[in-house]
């Protein structure tokens, strides 16, 4: 296609497509807070029970089980994960799915910091995943429902056999309330309030099949756990963590933005409509890249293409012949360029991934927005190509 030489005439409302913390709802103002129980203890009655509705509207909109267990642990997904890594692995072997850099930042821990012998590491290079045929699950298995850093998805649980000795622990912090979760398949789920819903930092979700409960009352790791990891006691499981009485002290401030964000939720119509919202973006993209000549998804397969964190490429030849520190040059300016029109921010690829664009299509970002961007790649992608080839010409 032609690149465009002229400004678009339509720029995005809202320009928020960061990866993480995300755009906040449509029509979010400082006002959604004004009920916020600040200056109160989290344990006293009110407090706690706004808590526990962040954790009774979750469990809703979400379809979790009536005997799964849910919880807000600290340290955003990344708490969540390492709690369910250190309270849970190595009572049996453990398969690890790492494809893009947060999967394997798991991988190293279970291997390097847990030193577990009888890890196995199933590798994939950004764009793909691993063969999901080779999971062992007679082992413990864990994985990223979505790579944030790739976006590359896992399409369905169809893969994971709903009978299984080992637990299947899944990172979904940018998959939760955009992609229908397989509970039947998991054990153990987490994702932070950062993503989907448009949250704030530093709160996690951790959501406990019986089968992980019973796990976590049965074994014993081998190596001392620190209190905030801690979800047993005298080999019972802690109960009060699932019902708003956190291991340490949560902002109340952002407890009411996530009860907002939850709210606005269930006020759109939950689940299927939070989907809907995502698909319909990653399809207005997928429209935008068949047309277009110098960009492509960076996920290969259709069936793997995240509608969150989307993630291109940039595949046109003067790009491609770069050396790498060049075309991470190059996707900079670009992502730069529109920063400096205030028509995206955040938009450059993760600093572990390839060079190219990932762009946040999570349920607060409107497709009207992504729709009205997609020009603008075009428009910068020229200016930087034009900027590339007038050197190698000269």
């Amino acid at each position: 296609m032609a690149l465009a030489a002229a400004k678009p005439d339509t720029r995005p409302a809202n320009p928020q497509f960061s990866s993480g913390p995300c755009a906040k709802r449509p029509g979010w103002t400082v006002a959604a807070l004004e009920s916020a129980l600040l200056g109160r203890s989290h344990r006293a009655k009110n407090p706690k029970a706004r808590l526990a509705e962040v954790i009774d509207r979750s469990r809703a909109i979400l379809g979790i089980p009536a005997d799964w267990r849910l919880g807000i642990v600290p340290a955003s997904d990344t708490g969540a994960v390492e709690m369910a890594l250190w309270s849970l692995l190595g009572a049996r072997p453990v398969d690890v799915l790492a494809f893009e850099s947060f999967s394997q930042t798991w991988a190293t821990d279970i291997v390097k910091q847990l030193k577990l012998a009888d890890a196995r590491v199933l590798t994939a290079p950004y764009g793909k995943l691993p063969n999901l045929a080779d999971v062992d699950f007679t082992h413990d298995v864990v994985l990223a429902w979505n790579g944030t850093t790739s976006g590359v998805r896992i399409p369905n649980g169809d893969w994971i056999p709903a009978q299984r000795e080992g637990l299947v622990i899944a990172d979904a912090t940018s998959a939760a309330f955009a992609m229908d979760l397989p509970w039947d398949k998991l054990d153990v789920v987490t994702w932070s309030w950062q993503k989907v819903l448009g949250g704030e930092a530093a709160h996690g979700m951790l959501a406990l099949s019986p089968r992980a409960v019973e796990r976590l009352t049965t074994y014993k790791p081998a190596w001392p756990l620190p209190k905030i990891f801690r979800l047993t006691s005298g080999g019972k499981l802690t109960e009060g963590v699932f019902k708003g009485e956190t291991i340490n002290t949560p902002s109340m401030l952002c407890v009411e933005d996530a009860v907002d964000g939850l709210r606005w939720a269930e006020g759109i119509g939950g689940l299927k409509a939070l989907i809907g919202r995502s698909e319909a973006s990653l399809a207005a993209i997928a429209a935008w890249v068949a047309k277009t000549d110098w960009a492509d998804f960076l996920a290969e397969a259709p069936a793997t293409r995240s509608c969150t964190s989307i993630c291109l490429k940039i595949t046109a030849p003067w790009f491609t012949a770069l050396a790498p520190e060049a075309q991470a040059e190059a996707a900079k300016k670009l992502a730069s360029l529109l920063e400096k029109e205030g028509v995206a921010y955040d938009i450059g690829s993760y600093r572990d991934a390839p060079p190219g664009l990932r762009i946040w299509a999570g349920a607060t970002v409107e497709t009207a927005d992504v729709a009205a961007l997609l020009p603008w790649l075009d428009w910068a992608y020229a200016q930087v190509a034009a900027s590339y080839t007038t050197q190698a010409a000269e």
